[in-house]
């Protein structure tokens, strides 16, 4: 019966490559559907935005299905080969080989029958040799093909694929972004404006008395249909220009006052306009050097700016 143990000895080695073949079946797929999947979390929130209870379910649900596919495809195979857990029986292992070598057919299995159902008959011993020889040179290892996992291959380069497009096109923050908030699942994250508001005035700085008019533009990939300034504990509706540009007026303005801007939600940083002090004129005086044909002394003329004076009279004005 030695030719019949080595039969069994070969089935074990079968057994053993079967799942060594799974594993490395099971590596492409866990990369594949684990990077995959790892992308596809990071892209819901990247567009959604989620808050901290939808993105800790998020986060959790990707921890589950990672570690799921970890032990399903790699620790399983792995402890197979080991022999932690019995995996293939010799009868089911019979079945593949038989059905990979047509030489083989139900040789093996009616074999590994006979011995199961053997009661000292010298006629099913026989049979049982006969077979065992038969089946020798055969290569049991040779039913499991490992070139057969190149098309799992394509599936684990596609995240790749996806990663490399997104750095290319300089996009890398979706990832990184993303990665972080969801990492960080329990923080609040709130969500970049789809617009922001510009101010076209180079100063906020007006004199006492004047009118001032604010003009703002709206930038961004939304345009509002309407603006309010908020100041004074009030609100008003600015003037819509043109499309993404607005203004509003202040009238006679006599102290500084603070303001900001809103609009679908958005609002931007408080402002404030300075008013100037008017300019009043408190002294003015004329000094007048009249040349020397004239004959004149020179002459200082206040509170007046206008003079009927000879030509070549040098004039110094001073203001207060």
């Amino acid at each position: 019966m030695n030719d019949f143990n080595r039969i069994r000895e070969k089935l074990q080695e079968f057994i053993k490559k079967y799942y060594f073949n799974e594993l490395i079946k099971g590596l492409l797929l866990f990369f594949a559907i684990g990077l995959l999947y790892f992308i596809f979390t990071l892209f819901v929130e990247y567009f959604l935005w989620l808050k901290p209870i939808a993105r800790s379910f998020l986060f959790w649900l990707f921890i589950i299905i990672e570690v799921a596919l970890f032990v399903g495809y790699i620790i399983f195979p792995l402890i197979k080969i080991f022999g932690l857990k019995r995996g293939l029986t010799e009868v089911e292992s019979s079945k593949i080989i038989g059905n990979h070598f047509p030489e083989v057919k139900d040789k093996l299995l009616n074999m590994l029958q006979l011995n199961v159902g053997q009661q000292n008959s010298e006629l099913i011993e026989a049979s049982i040799v006969q077979k065992s020889k038969e089946l020798q040179p055969i290569p049991f290892k040779g039913a499991i093909d490992f070139t057969k996992n190149k098309k799992y291959l394509k599936f684990a380069i596609i995240p790749f694929l996806i990663w490399l497009l997104v750095f290319i096109t300089g996009n890398i923050s979706i990832l990184t972004d993303s990665f972080y908030r969801v990492v960080n699942y329990n923080k609040v994250y709130l969500p970049p404006a789809p617009f922001y508001f510009s101010i076209l005035n180079e100063s906020f700085s007006v004199v006492e008395g004047q009118s001032f008019i604010l003009q703002v533009e709206t930038i961004g990939n939304t345009v509002p249909e309407n603006v309010k300034i908020n100041f004074s504990n009030e609100s008003y509706y600015l003037e819509n220009s043109v499309l993404g540009k607005f203004q509003y007026s202040f009238s006679k303005i006599q102290k500084p006052i603070k303001f900001y801007l809103e609009a679908n939600g958005v609002e931007s940083e408080i402002y404030q306009i300075r008013p100037i002090e008017t300019p009043v004129i408190n002294y003015l005086k004329m000094v007048l050097q009249y040349p020397i044909y004239t004959g004149k002394q020179n002459k200082v003329i206040q509170n007046t700016g206008n003079a009927s004076v000879p030509q070549g009279t040098k004039i110094t004005w001073q203001i207060e």
